[in-house]
């Protein structure tokens, strides 16, 4: 063992102590070890940094983006929603269709972008349905990981290997040829977390246990009685009011009502205006209205101008919550709006947004909200566009944002874009399992292509690109080639012939797969692959035997990275949204890799003879 080798195995051992204790945080563990590489003199500092041209350091950021995409559209909560009808409401349903979902989505995608799409996803979920993430995101990424085992193109150990049979001469792989095993590990899997979940958070929350109280829109929508005081009106093509502007209708003056919200049917479905000065009403349009005069006669109004009262509850509220948002604000002492009502400010002309509502300490005040003269500490609630209310959130003088609904997080600014999204994820996948471009550069074309059709936008797009673990996953690229230079891969390889001897070829391929396996741990598993490739081939051939149980045994171990979060780039994007430590994984994962490599190697001779 050269000196060489003996500083990089000393560099490595402290950087999986640092993961292993937690502090600092991983991807500082990275920039750490990308520093002294180079004091080695193993890697040059220029190649200790080439990980950040790596394609799939790219890939990754890319496919952050494409989620990012997914989220603004609204997909991604049509994607959970889906999921979540699957699962009935029950957790272990829910993780089935998940698993389910994210490995036969990976069987022809990067599985790292199958988890970059998913997160969102199970997010969303994991608050509708009250669980904690961490019982989620890591079947999520063993999903994502046994994706590798089921079809060729599915990961890249799986070309290697095939691309190494191909160059000694031996028929490839099919293209089905993983499947017979990815199958039955997907199954193992998903009965193996059902059972480990327990261990991965704590016990389901029954319904406001544990819960913030931050408000949601059911809460406002109860707590200001909206569902009473709204109304809802169609304007049938007879209607005096079709065709004509709301600056010459008056309707707040003339028929005591406020116009809150226009629905107006498009091309995609309805989808709401905002009630401007200049908007021109259009037959077939649904006004959301405010009944400013509780007392006034709603139907005598409808009937003048040839409107259809429409129902209206206050799911209503809950259901257009992609278009409609609220917040509570408050009314400082120094607010130029103190002493003046909402009329005469014109909220809705210079703020886009409508007052409805106006609590003036522990009581509501009465009447019409538009015509209340407002008080320095007044609690005003506002309804509008999601994007008027985050406006307001950066005002400080006039008003304070003091609280916004829950269903805040969920706003999709791009819902109207989502045909376009989901027909660039459809494209990017056909793509990339056709191989008529590299990976990397089929999801760069797919995020100019969301830019193209505003599906994101510049800002949204860098801020959803998770830094840290891209930092953490360049920062361990190099210990690979250091790895090699140093020797220490061949004297890995040199060992494992030696110690074979004459075992019998089932036991020659749980060694085979074990030591694969634990290399993945330290080095990428697609370099994995190239390293072991050639010794598993080379085994076959001293012994006599087909090489085709050995290369495949390769394969499926370098996608056995389940061991700790640094493994895969695929588990150390669920570190953060799961919550998890280093030792979590290991827990894990370390029980779930010896069950799958009980079923690899039992299965390969059986499917591969000898």
């Amino acid at each position: 063992m050269t000196p060489d080798l003996v500083l990089v195995l000393a560099l490595l051992a402290v950087a999986v102590g640092l993961f292993a204790r937690g502090r600092p945080s991983m991807d500082v563990v990275a920039l750490m070890v990308m520093a002294c590489l180079p004091f080695t003199g193993t890697v040059t500092a220029t190649e200790a940094l080439a990980g950040f041209a790596d394609p799939n350091v790219i890939l990754i950021a890319a496919l952050f983006i494409l989620g990012e995409g997914l989220v603004r559209t609204g997909v991604a909560k049509t994607l959970g929603g889906w999921i979540t009808v699957l699962s009935g409401g029950r957790e272990g349903r829910l993780i089935a269709a998940l698993m389910a979902a994210a490995s036969g989505l990976g069987a022809f995608m990067s599985s790292t972008g199958v988890v970059a799409i998913f997160i969102p996803i199970v997010l969303r979920v994991a608050r509708a349905m009250k669980i904690p993430a961490s019982r989620l995101m890591m079947p999520l990424s063993m999903a994502a990981l046994i994706s590798g085992m089921m079809t060729l193109v599915a990961t890249a150990p799986n070309l290697v290997v095939n691309a190494e049979l191909a160059r000694r001469g031996y028929e490839g792989f099919g293209f089905f040829a993983f499947t017979p095993f990815g199958l039955p590990v997907l199954a193992l899997a998903i009965g193996y977390m059902l059972l480990a979940r327990r261990f991965l958070g704590g016990a389901v929350p029954a319904p406001g246990v544990g819960r913030t109280r931050r408000p949601g829109l059911a809460d406002w929508i109860k707590s200001y009685d909206l569902a009473r005081r709204e109304a809802r009106l169609r304007v049938l093509p007879a209607s005096d009011l079709a065709g004509r502007r709301l600056d010459e209708l008056a309707l707040r003056a003339t028929e005591g009502v406020n116009i809150l919200a226009i629905e107006r049917m498009g091309r995609f479905g309805p989808h709401f205006l905002r009630p401007r000065r200049e908007t021109e009403l259009a037959a077939g349009d649904v006004l959301l209205v405010d009944v400013v005069d509780p007392q006034g006669d709603l139907e005598a109004v409808a009937a003048r101008h040839q409107l259809v009262a429409l129902p209206l509850s206050g799911a209503y509220f809950l259901d257009r919550a992609q278009e409609l948002g609220m917040a509570e604000a408050l009314v400082p002492p120094d607010s130029s709006l103190v002493e003046r009502t909402p009329a005469e400010v014109g909220f809705r002309s210079t703020r886009d947004v409508s007052v409805i509502a106006v609590r003036r300490g522990t009581g509501r005040v009465e009447g019409p909200a538009a015509s209340i003269a407002l008080k320095a500490g007044d609690q005003l609630l506002l309804i509008g566009p999601w994007s008027a209310i985050r406006r307001l959130a950066g005002e400080r003088h006039d008003l304070v944002v003091l609280d916004l609904p829950e269903e805040a997080d969920d706003y999709a600014p791009a819902r109207e874009r989502a045909p376009y999204a989901v027909l660039v994820l459809l494209a990017m996948v056909a793509v990339m399992a056709s191989g008529l471009l590299p990976n990397a550069q089929a999801a760069l074309i797919g995020c100019l292509l969301l830019g193209a059709f505003g599906c994101v936008n510049a800002a949204s797009a860098y801020r959803s690109i998770n830094w840290p673990t891209l930092v953490l996953i360049v920062g361990m690229l190099p210990f690979a080639l250091a790895l090699e230079r140093t020797g220490g891969v061949d004297l890995a390889a040199q060992a494992l012939i030696q110690a074979l001897g004459e075992t019998h070829p089932q036991a020659m391929l749980a060694v085979l797969f074990a030591v694969t396996a634990g290399l993945g741990l330290f080095i990428s598993n697609t370099a994995t692959a190239v390293l072991m490739a050639p010794v598993a081939v080379t085994l076959a051939q001293e012994l006599g035997v087909s090489p085709h149980p050995f290369a495949m045994t390769v394969a499926l171990a370098a996608s056995t990275a389940f061991m700790t979060p640094v493994s895969s780039p695929v588990n150390t994007l669920v570190v953060g949204p799961g919550g998890y430590r280093f030792m979590d994984f290991v827990r894990i994962g370390v029980p779930f890799s010896l069950l799958t490599m009980a079923v690899c190697v039992g299965l390969v001779p059986l499917v591969l003879p000898f």
